[in-house]
């Protein structure tokens, strides 16, 4: 057989989508499937950003610069400059999607063999990032316990080695919704200067916050710009997932510069989701507060309905759309895949992403999933009663 590479063996499934054909599958049989296993909002798209689209009246679809409009990039600073953070056009590069920001950061910090320390659980496609550039993950663990505080700065300093070049951190969290404090975001920015590393910030959740919390941005830390990358996206912010449009954000010339090259090799962003992306940052602050009233009322909907679950633990997400749930199973892997096999509650059935996934450290998570909470309150009130039914089911086998 031909050869496959080792880094293709070594490159992870997704726990968020590996379960797809089970519930294509359920689907085929006639049974209704709540998706709580992927971050897609219900959340209509912005008008103003499909009809931007539809208007437009391009006749040749050209090649665009490597970084971006340059009337997007400016319009993105404007979004910046009204939450209190000054940026250039020139400090903005626009990727397709998040994911490649934060696949162009990796590749301009660190070179094979490299370290980079993430708080564990985190966002799955970090280990297929990593595995895609040859940097390994540092993992540092966080509990459900403590509802996944970030561990002592203390503790991240000594897992700092001559191969860590930067801390990557998720504000608001994915799969935790975890908000850093603004003392935790400074202290990580004290460590990073002190041993000349980066701090990686994805914030693509950041109008997500709930419970009257403040988001803070490491870009808003004074004498920082030499070591703060921050990864962004309109994907959740506009719900515009599809659109695959992101932008990795620094006021480090040498970043931005190394990373302009790897923009270059893979051409340019899609222009007609620029177009949207650019008209959706003209979509009014009313929509953002409309929208976390939403989300609030399905946190508190959802984490109430887990809490009342004999033998289920859950953390409490203050941000973002997501939390983990700790089932008492202890497979969640087997459990997901049977309650779409083999299981329903008249006609309907849920699919959840396994929580080993969101783990670099073997053997943590596996009684653990993240659920989205992306559906309307009544979903995931049916949700909620199918898990409870399911799990007396599955834990009442021979």
């Amino acid at each position: 057989m031909p050869f496959i590479s080792d880094k293709g063996h070594k490159m992870p499934e997704s726990p968020i989508r590996k379960l797809v054909p089970f519930a294509e599958n359920a689907k085929k049989r006639g049974t209704k499937v709540y998706h709580l296993n992927i971050g897609q909002p219900d959340i209509k798209t912005p008008n103003i950003a499909i009809d931007a689209v539809k208007n437009c009246n391009i006749e040749v679809l050209e090649y665009g610069k490597s970084q971006g409009f340059d009337s997007f990039r400016e319009k993105i600073a404007l979004y910046y400059k009204n939450i209190n953070i000054n940026l250039d056009k020139d400090d903005i590069i626009v990727t397709t999607g998040g994911s490649e920001a934060l696949i162009f950061t990796i590749a301009t910090i660190a070179d094979e063999g490299d370290e980079i320390i993430i708080s564990e659980p985190f966002y799955a496609n970090y280990k297929a990032f990593a595995t895609n550039v040859g940097v390994k993950i540092v993992p540092i663990h966080s509990s459900i316990d403590d509802n996944f505080a970030l561990p002592p700065v203390s503790k991240l300093e000594k897992m700092i080695t001559p191969k860590t070049r930067a801390i990557l951190i998720t504000n608001p969290g994915n799969p935790t919704g975890y908000l850093y404090t603004q003392k935790e975001i400074e202290e990580l920015i004290q460590l990073a200067k002190k041993h000349d590393i980066y701090i990686v910030s994805d914030e693509v959740y950041r109008e997500f916050v709930y419970d009257n919390s403040k988001h803070f941005s490491v870009l808003q830390v004074e004498g920082a710009d030499e070591n703060t990358i921050v990864i962004d996206s309109v994907s959740k912010r506009y719900s515009m997932c599809g659109a695959r449009i992101g932008y990795m954000i620094s006021k480090n010339k040498k970043v931005m510069s190394t990373a302009l090259k790897f923009a270059q090799a893979r051409l340019s962003p899609p222009i007609f989701a620029q177009i949207a992306s650019e008209a959706a940052l003209d979509t009014p602050e009313s929509y953002f507060e409309e929208i976390s009233k939403e989300y609030l009322e399905r946190r508190n909907t959802l984490i109430s309905g887990l809490e009342k679950i004999d033998g289920v633990k859950v953390g409490k997400p203050n941000g973002a759309f997501y939390c983990i749930a700790e089932l008492p199973v202890k497979n969640a892997d087997d459990f997901a895949q049977w309650l779409l096999e083999k299981f329903d509650l008249n006609g309907e059935t849920v699919m959840i992403a396994p929580g080993a996934g969101f783990y670099s450290t073997p053997g943590v998570g596996l009684n653990q999933v993240r659920i989205a909470y992306v559906l309307k309150k009544e979903d995931l009130e049916k949700s909620v009663k199918i898990l409870e039914a399911a799990l007396k089911a599955y834990n009442a086998r021979d």
